[in-house]
């Protein structure tokens, strides 16, 4: 069974609506038929086990060309609309991709070479209707690889994870059966889908026959409370930033019941406590599941109960259903209680590994177990909890960001002869990004930070911006002569 025949296993011809919204509405019955047109076009025009790049929003058009492409037998490569355009360059010419679909906002943005054949939101639609009710003899094998997600990486150029039919079908289970949904369940979605925890909403209420609300413009808190009430959402999802906002810059959000919702679920980086407490005192008769994951796991590994979720505040919790976990010291040998070492994962729902990088693969992946690279724990109770981070990648509101990448921009400024990016704690965004420079000349601080900055606009996603710049007047170093990070 592929994704697209196990998402639309029993929904396909319901009239209800999936993908609720003031913009646009569809039901399960239309996105069903249109990605099956469009998976149709695909298999005639671009044949099989293509990688196909999906630049969009959350929306109809991603919805639609996403499935398509999965149905298709192609594989789907979701961007981060907001990408650069040298790491959009580095992944078409990796991926080798002659196909993409693209909105509107990121074709004015970015620019594609003439051999590329765009498919934007205009001309979906005749493909669409060139296409309809042609039957599609499925081809997929459950190890066929179904997405690759493109991530940070430590080398400053993003990775891809693999990540097959099988892995997606297993881990959407996991998730289905503790957060016990339901065709009942309307999610609020401001997570991005080309984020493995946004892709994992669109794929869990799929499944049940939920419904999904979809908004872009989360800054706006206000319409995120409206979508909460007028919809009745039963959930909402999001990474530190969006709780530590909602909580610190919205009054009516603690100040709203929210009758309908039922839950809320929160990963994508370390919520501290003192949010928790918050959350569970303005809402106290919701439930919060705490959560951990990689997209190298698809999306999910570990949550904490909402039972636990004052006993055990610091903790991720246990492994989800169908997944195992263990946590090693430096000898490879299983950690007594309460001793750190190496989190590590098996499951249906790991990787395939990293696209064209089997050296990659081979470090993450070592006997069927998948090296998180995260520092952790066990209690007595066999709660885990997260001590450290082994790699250096910062996650800031969610998103994983390379310090390298960030290094580069800046050190290409003359007066500039050492950057060191790292996080820092924040409160709205759980990490902000760091900059400690040293300068070659005694230029004015003040005007040189002003370059900086520009220099970054240019070249950076906003989100790459430092928040921080420091200046030091030497590089320091240790004993050893290696550059000390903070």
């Amino acid at each position: 069974m592929n994704v697209f025949d196990y998402l639309f296993n029993t929904s396909k011809n319901l009239d209800k609506d999936f993908l609720l919204g003031s913009k646009e509405t569809a039901s399960f019955k239309k996105l069903y038929n249109d990605s099956l047109s469009l998976a149709s076009y695909l298999r005639d025009s671009v044949g099989e086990g293509q990688n196909i790049l999906l630049i969009s929003s959350n929306s109809a058009f991603f919805i639609t060309a996403y499935l398509g492409i999965l149905k298709s037998g192609n594989t789907c490569v979701p961007i981060d609309f907001s990408i650069e355009q040298s790491n959009l360059d580095y992944i078409i010419d990796t991926t080798e991709s002659k196909t993409i679909f693209v909105d509107k906002l990121a074709q004015r943005k970015l620019e594609f070479n003439s051999e590329i054949n765009l498919i934007d939101e205009n001309k979906k639609p005749q493909l669409i209707k060139n296409k309809i009710n042609k039957t599609i003899t499925s081809t997929i094998s459950l190890n066929t690889i179904a997405e690759i997600i493109f991530t940070s990486g430590s080398t400053g150029k993003p990775k891809g994870v693999m990540i097959s039919h099988h892995n997606i079908i297993s881990n959407t289970n996991s998730i289905i059966e503790y957060l016990k949904l339901s065709s009942k369940d309307i999610m609020a979605v401001v997570l991005p889908f080309y984020y493995c925890y946004g892709l994992s909403l669109l794929h869990t209420h799929l499944k049940v026959g939920g419904s999904i609300v979809i908004n872009n413009n989360f800054m706006f808190l206000g319409t995120v409370i409206n979508d909460l009430k007028n919809y009745n959402c039963t959930g909402f999802a999001g990474v530190p930033s969006h709780f530590q906002i909602l909580l610190k810059k919205s009054q009516s959000f603690k100040t709203e019941a929210f009758p309908s919702l039922r839950y809320a679920t929160q990963a994508g980086g370390k919520l501290h406590s003192v949010f928790i407490d918050e959350f569970t005192t303005t809402l106290p008769t919701k439930e919060l599941f705490i959560m951990y994951g990689q997209t190298e796991a698809t999306a999910r590994l570990t949550y904490l109960p909402p039972e636990f979720i004052k006993t055990k505040i610091s903790s991720i919790g246990k492994a989800i259903p169908n997944v195992e976990l263990k946590i090693i010291n430096k000898n490879g040998e299983i950690t007594k209680t309460n001793e750190e070492g190496e989190l590590l994962a098996r499951g249906e729902n790991i990787m395939l590994g990293y696209y064209k990088d089997e050296t990659a693969t081979n470090l993450a992946i070592k006997n069927g177990w998948l090296h998180t690279g995260d520092l952790a724990r066990i209690d007595d109770d066999g709660f885990i909890y997260i001590v450290a981070r082994k790699k250096e990648i910062i996650k800031a509101g969610g998103k994983r960001i390379s310090p390298k990448e960030i290094e580069e921009v800046i050190l290409s400024i003359p007066e500039v002869i050492d950057c060191t990016i790292s996080g820092y704690e924040d409160d709205l965004l759980g990490e902000a990004i760091q900059a400690i420079i040293t300068l070659n000349t005694s230029i004015n601080e003040n005007e040189i930070k002003e370059s900086i900055l520009k220099k970054c606009a240019k070249n950076l996603a906003f989100y790459k911006i430092p928040q921080r710049i420091i200046f030091e007047k030497t590089i320091q170093m240790s004993a050893t002569g290696k550059k000390k990070i903070n």
